[in-house]
């Protein structure tokens, strides 16, 4: 079984590599529909409608004018996130985002970070770089 450094992982907001990643998350939902008919014993569902939303924090750096600075609340990106690194041939999820929440933690023993919130528009494509 193959395992990766999370420290390998890359975000891009279209072409451009996001500066400062400390971490990145994408969670993929699908939703349910009861189909359940009188008389049933059990509960039956049929799926429903899929959908995506990310996350990325990063270290605040404000000469990253492509990506974090371009970031803005309402904006839709293309995100391609790399786990194991943006080589030929690594994994790549792709997809369509509106940025949802900004935030900034500022505290006197660390650096400052900002974090970005995303909502999938359409679906998510897992494929290879």
């Amino acid at each position: 079984m193959a395992t990766f450094h999370g420290n390998s992982g890359v975000v891009k907001i279209g072409a451009n590599t996001v500066a400062e990643v400390r971490s990145f998350g994408v969670t993929e939902t699908m939703d349910t529909v009861d189909d359940t008919g009188m008389g049933d014993s059990y509960r039956s569902f049929k799926t429903g409608h899929g959908s995506w939303t990310a996350t990325v924090e990063c270290m605040w750096d404000d000469t990253d004018t492509s990506c974090q600075e371009a970031m803005s609340i309402g904006s839709s990106v293309t995100l391609n996130l790399y786990p194991e690194g943006a080589g030929s041939g690594a994994d790549q999820i792709q997809g369509t985002a509106i940025v949802t929440e900004i935030g900034v933690a500022v505290a006197s023993e660390d650096l400052v970070t900002r974090s970005f919130s995303l909502q999938g528009s359409g679906g998510i494509t897992h494929g290879t770089a």
